[in-house]
């Protein structure tokens, strides 16, 4: 994609993910039923980190491409390493399986992650900004230019790291407030609740090296260029 029409990319993707946190902010608290958005606020649903995170990995994106478009090559170069490393362990990964595993578990029981009451709460439009279009747009990224992984050891253990530092954030949650973060927590032993996020992370490790396959499927001959030239330099 040329740097031009992949600048217009990111600042689109980045005004759109602005957009749908703004519209989240701005829900009406006085139709919230009670015991939602309580502690922790939307802060604390995997969801609205998601698209924070999103949003960051766009604005970095766009940051670097306006760089390369006024030739500031040593600064994007820093840039475009942050942008790869936010993208491979984390925009790709987490934005995957937040999309697969909501629309999963919502297929079995709508209940367990997101009530029937969320409906006139949440509009459909807002829904699926925040579960669905997450997905797509992650795969268009891969397919819009190409992202350098770190060392796969590396890549896992910042994986790693962010996944834990999620589960201590919801734990704390659970005991300041006795309630947990998705209702489906309730339903297991506190061994089953640690098989559950075990489980859960080898998913999301599953979905880190789908996307490293993808990008070296489709980019692989340019990754090695680029490296090469790096190393030539």
């Amino acid at each position: 994609m040329e740097i031009s029409t992949l600048t217009a990319y990111h600042c689109l993707a980045f005004v759109w993910y602005f957009f749908v946190i703004y519209s989240i902010t701005c829900l009406r608290t006085e139709e919230r039923p009670s015991e939602v958005f309580l502690y922790g606020g939307q802060w604390k649903y995997l969801t609205v980190l998601n698209l924070v995170l999103q949003a960051v990995f766009y604005g970095v994106s766009f940051l670097a491409d306006v760089l390369r478009l006024i030739k500031k090559l040593r600064c994007a170069k820093c840039i475009i390493s942050s942008r790869d490393l936010l993208f491979s362990v984390l925009a790709f990964p987490v934005s995957t399986f937040v999309s697969i595993s909501f629309w999963t578990l919502y297929t079995y029981n709508r209940e367990l992650v997101y009530p029937k009451r969320l409906d006139g709460v949440i509009p459909l439009w807002l829904n699926h900004a925040m579960h669905t279009a997450i997905l797509p747009v992650a795969l268009l990224e891969i397919l819009a230019t190409p992202h350098r992984y770190p060392a796969k050891k590396k890549g896992l253990i910042l994986l790693g790291c962010a996944a834990f530092l999620y589960i201590s954030w919801v734990l704390w949650i659970h005991f300041v407030t006795g309630e947990w973060v998705y209702p489906l927590f309730a339903s297991f032993s506190p061994a089953g609740l640690g098989a559950f996020f075990i489980g859960n992370f080898a998913i999301i490790v599953c979905f880190y090296n789908f996307g490293e396959f993808l990008n070296r499927m489709i980019w692989g001959d340019s990754i090695v260029i680029l490296d090469y030239k790096q190393k030539s330099k």
